[in-house]
């Protein structure tokens, strides 16, 4: 049993102690299932499990991977990470069972669950709990004429890789600022990679991201091309997503992000750890106590993890919480 099983709950004080003492002493303790809620550490049985991500070069990620590292580390779970196009794609194959954890952002996980915007139908996925949050982060070349949203009407930009949590917010802002994405604008679903490149050569006028800071390609777009492109201010049109979403809030890239003059406000929205609904409890609280015991190793390969916090995971709604996650994060917080 791993020592970060220790701060599950103090109930668990002796159990854990009897289990340390064996390792100590070099024997082997046996990581048996134990039901959640049952007075004893919450531990997964032996398993392989997937999940599922975003673009390679995108936050979700590095984190992904740095998850599945401490997971199969830390528990009996062999965990490993898969490149994906990210939200909407990510719920669709969590949900066929192609994947077992899977990252979204809130907005995209809240039709999820309504059975709106993507989602003909409610979807049965749960939350693990919030992470960090997202920037929409949209970079305009400076000879394009772009100042507003409205602006990019007769112009050609990025939306995002199809099926992306980035695509879902690029298409409501075009339309928050009354543009029609498929007439208005002429549209590319592109990776970040490749919007970057043809953002610099010209084809593209702008391009949407929606992700953490910072963000490996657009810290060099800013190192490299700083004089030919620059941030869109995009929270004029805040008030047209929050009649979407109220999960869209209002917030800033920090100027030394980028290397910036100065800081760029921005929309934010929250992300999400989802699984299946039907995810025993066991294992999600194992998976849960893990990873948030964990946030100093995860922050240590990408600073965005510093964020995950025990105390704030469980303001996941309207996605409902996994039963299992709210046992882990409650003790975690000390509750």
């Amino acid at each position: 049993m791993t020592t970060s099983k220790l701060r599950i709950s103090a109930m668990f004080a002796v159990a854990a102690a009897s289990a340390l003492l064996m390792t100590a002493c070099g024997g082997q303790q046996s990581r048996e299932p134990v039901a959640a809620g049952s007075g004893e550490a919450c531990v997964a049985p032996a398993q392989q499990l997937t999940i599922a991500t975003g673009n390679s070069t995108g936050v979700y990620y590095v984190l992904g991977g740095a998850i599945s590292d401490v997971l199969s580390t830390e528990t009996d779970l062999r965990v490993t990470a898969a490149e994906t196009g990210a939200s909407v794609q990510n719920i669709e194959q969590l949900v066929a069972g192609d994947y077992d954890i899977a990252f979204s952002l809130a907005d995209t996980a809240s039709d999820a669950v309504n059975g709106t915007g993507s989602f003909s139908e409610p979807q049965p996925v749960k939350a693990l709990g919030r992470i960090h949050s997202n920037y929409t982060q949209v970079i305009v070349r400076k000879d394009s004429g772009i100042h507003t949203v409205a602006d990019m009407a007769g112009k050609t930009v990025s939306t995002g890789s199809p099926k992306s949590g980035t695509e879902v917010i690029a298409l409501r802002l075009l339309e928050a600022a009354g543009l029609d994405p498929d007439t208005d604008v002429t549209t590319q679903r592109l990776d970040l990679a490749t919007s970057v490149d043809e953002l610099r050569n010209g084809t593209l006028d702008a391009i949407f991201w929606s992700g953490g800071l910072p963000t490996p390609n657009l810290t060099e777009l800013f190192t490299m091309d700083a004089g030919t492109v620059e941030f869109l201010d995009v929270t004029p049109e805040l008030a047209g997503m929050q009649k979407i979403s109220p999960v869209y809030q209002k917030g800033a890239i920090p100027a030394d992000t980028y290397g910036l003059d100065a800081d760029v406000p921005t929309i934010i929205v929250p992300n999400m750890l989802l699984v299946r609904g039907d995810m025993d409890d066991a294992t999600a609280c194992d998976i849960t106590d893990t990873i948030w015991s964990n946030v100093d190793k995860l922050a240590q390969v990408h600073a965005a993890a510093s964020e995950f916090d025990a105390a704030t995971a469980t303001q996941t709604d309207p996605i409902p919480l996994h039963p299992g996650a709210k046992e882990a994060l409650e003790a975690l917080a000390g509750k």
